[in-house]
């Protein structure tokens, strides 16, 4: 059973804290824009998808900011895709990740250029959507990746990876490395972080299964993504439970800061670590032996996705409606709810693959 302590307490304090400035910091939309934008995902006409896929098209890729080693990745991963389809890679976008008013200068830009088509990893929600709009209303497809708007102001969403994968998978991971048997935790980021929480559920539910009948969740932690708090989160839950076998900590921020906790004390090797990650942050931790494995999506994979997907709308080959389907590379992809596409299972990374990436 989960105990309430102090500790956790003033954790959810922090967290109301951050949602309230949050909150203040996102202005420039209404609730009218908002229930507008909130609309099912923008398609018209209907799907042939046995059309060909055209050749010759330039799609623009604008992330939330150039230069940064995971867009840029993900970047190359596109670029890779549209070069074997026959079309155009373009890039451009804001050198800051908060430059909303600089994103929307480039949409524009992409608009006036007539580009076939515009992936898009998004600042903020609702921001962006007039002048996404309008690039629609002039023809172009418009695709979001890592970060959606409101599904109204694009065509599709291409989702890293589905939330029930996301904590099922972490679950298992975990469960592989104590041989199914002990007591574990999460770190998480803060209380009130949606895509935390609903990964969390699914962690329980999983833990719900026979199979892990020996295994006992002791405490749910709250690092607020913040380096030093999630470092004595970690601190606090081992002196809390002294029999603890494993951590789960689905926030880059908490895992590399559980890490970093770890691998200077005596509980290295002994109590297991894992969650999501990026390979730049993990590698030493991996190699050290503090933590042996990992996950997260594979960027290249998103951004290779993306262009397809844009390519697949600029063909006609699908809206973007609920239910198409679409052959991108290999895989089979079926568009799910308000125009949703998910890249798959994360990538698992360890020893023999995280010198592959860098990001």
């Amino acid at each position: 059973m989960l105990k309430p302590n102090l500790r956790r307490a003033c954790a959810a304090l922090a967290a109301g804290i951050s949602l309230a400035l949050a909150l203040t910091g996102c202005g420039g939309t209404t609730k009218d824009d908002v229930k507008a934008d909130n609309a099912s995902a923008a398609s018209a006409g209907k799907a042939d998808p046995n059309a060909a896929t055209k050749k010759g098209l330039t799609v623009g890729f604008l992330p939330k900011q150039v230069n940064n080693p995971y867009f840029t990745t993900a970047g190359k991963g596109g670029e890779k895709a549209l070069a074997e389809l026959g079309s155009t890679y373009k890039e451009v976008g804001p050198s800051s990740a908060t430059d909303t008013s600089g994103q929307v200068s480039y949409v524009n830009t992409l608009t006036q250029q007539q580009v076939d088509a515009m992936a898009v990893s998004a600042q903020d929600p609702g921001a962006l959507c007039t002048a996404l709009k309008q690039a629609m209303r002039n023809g172009i497809k418009v695709v979001t990746y890592d970060s959606d708007t409101s599904p109204g102001c694009r065509d599709a969403f291409v989702s890293q990876a589905g939330a029930e994968d996301l904590g099922r998978t972490e679950v298992q991971l975990l469960a592989e490395q104590i041989g199914y048997r002990g007591e574990i935790a999460i770190l998480s980021a803060a209380q009130t972080a949606t895509n935390q929480n609903t990964w969390i559920d699914y962690m329980k539910d999983e833990l719900k299964d026979p199979k892990y009948q020996d295994i006992e969740l002791v405490e749910i932690a709250y690092g607020n993504d913040d380096a030093q708090q999630s470092f004595q989160q970690t601190q606090g839950l081992l002196q809390e439970h002294p029999d603890l076998k494993g951590i789960i900590s689905p926030t880059t921020v908490g895992i590399k800061a559980a890490a970093q906790y770890l691998s200077g004390s005596t509980y290295k090797g002994k109590v297991k670590l894992t969650g999501l990650g990026t390979p730049n942050d993990m590698r030493r931790y991996v190699k050290n032996g503090t933590v042996e494995a990992f996950e997260l999506w594979d960027p290249a994979r998103l951004g290779d996705l993306a262009a397809r997907t844009a390519v697949a709308l600029a063909s006609g080959q699908i809206t973007g409606k609920e239910g198409e389907t679409f052959k991108a590379g290999a895989t089979t992809y079926t568009i799910g709810k308000d125009g949703v596409i998910n890249l798959g299972r994360p990538t698992v990374f360890d020893a023999g693959n995280i010198d592959r990436f860098d990001f």
